[in-house]
């Protein structure tokens, strides 16, 4: 079916490029996706296309890849042509997911009916560039997708509609990511076509109460402090999984850890101290009187491996302790 809704789409990776996907097949016209530049990926660093970009030059979407829309800032020629274009296309509304790129006021007044961001948190918490990591990290008990009509400033505008989802005790960014991912595009799509019906979107203002801000992760993040309780360390493994994964460093060695759970175990070793070695999993000592058992584990250059295959090619010993930080 096709709609006579003319969408600019601006997103880069892929929760973006899943919903670029449905708004396309859902029959809204895309006249023109905007999306960060090739990056070199891989281990060759070869210039590797968005996921976003590549679904548009497969179904034959005009592709913009301008290195900022802020005449202001590093890139003032790169964002005037960019600009110059997004007012020359023809289209009603801008959908925005995950782009990566600041918006400025000027770029948000063309749409003539706005522009909708598709924001994987239950604003006001978690607004932000990393939502998934840190809801993950926190232990909050759910998570969701909320269609926000966008502003100038970092995900404070008015909220349109939200779709909510539990936190699993075994999600990881991957596995919620990929859900998410799946409830913004048929949630954006809904949207979409109660704008072209109605010719408006009701929205509300965000409170003012429960703001968080979900930071960017950092390597620096990845490293365990097994002087943290158990929980809190099994929550930083799933929240860094697949990027950057949690580490642990033992005799100089880092070695990614990539599932594990907290276990009950009396011992007075110290915190980092490996208390069993077993092929269901090794045990290492946390703050607070608790233990982790970790049960996938991964050597530099090598692959996740479940403890059993792990301990084949890289023996531990009961007393062996990973370094604090």
């Amino acid at each position: 079916m096709t709609q006579s809704l003319r969408v600019v789409f601006a997103g880069t990776p892929e929760f973006a490029a899943a919903a670029l996907a449905a708004i396309h097949a859902a029959g809204f016209s895309v006249p023109l996706v905007l999306t960060q530049p090739d990056r070199p990926a891989g281990r060759g660093m070869k210039l590797t296309a968005s996921p976003v970009k590549r679904f548009a030059v497969e179904h034959g979407l005009k592709v913009a890849q301008p290195a900022s829309l802020r005449r202001a800032g590093k890139y003032p020629q790169e964002a005037a042509e960019a600009i110059d274009l997004l007012r020359a296309t023809p289209h009603d509304v801008m959908v925005v997911a995950a782009y990566g790129l600041i918006l400025p006021q000027e770029v948000l007044d063309v749409p003539p009916r706005g522009a909708i961001n598709i924001h994987a948190s239950l604003l006001p918490r978690w607004r932000g560039a990393a939502p998934i990591h840190r809801a993950i990290e926190a232990g909050d008990a759910e998570t969701g997708i909320t269609l926000m009509q966008m502003d100038a400033g970092l995900d404070t505008g008015a909220m349109i509609r939200e779709a909510r989802t539990p936190i699993l005790p075994d999600d990881t960014t991957a596995t919620l990511h990929d859900r998410l991912a799946h409830m913004g595009a048929e949630l954006i799509v809904a949207g979409l076509r109660d704008l072209e019906r109605d010719g408006s979107l009701p929205s509300t203002p965000q409170p003012d109460d429960g703001t968080t801000y979900a930071e960017k992760i950092a390597k620096n993040e990845a490293a365990l402090d097994w002087r943290r309780p158990a929980e809190e360390l099994a929550r930083q493994i799933r929240a860094f999984d697949p990027f950057p994964g949690a580490f642990g460093t033992l005799d100089d060695t880092a070695i990614k850890i990539w599932a594990a759970q907290p276990v009950e175990v009396s011992s007075g070793a110290e915190a980092g101290t490996i208390a069993e070695v077993s092929s269901d999993g090794i045990v290492v000592i946390c703050g607070g009187g608790g233990a982790l058992k970790l049960t996938q584990l991964q050597k530099p250059g090598g692959k996740r491996l479940p403890a059993r295959e792990f301990l084949a090619g890289a023996p531990l010993a009961k007393g062996q302790r990973f370094a604090l930080r």
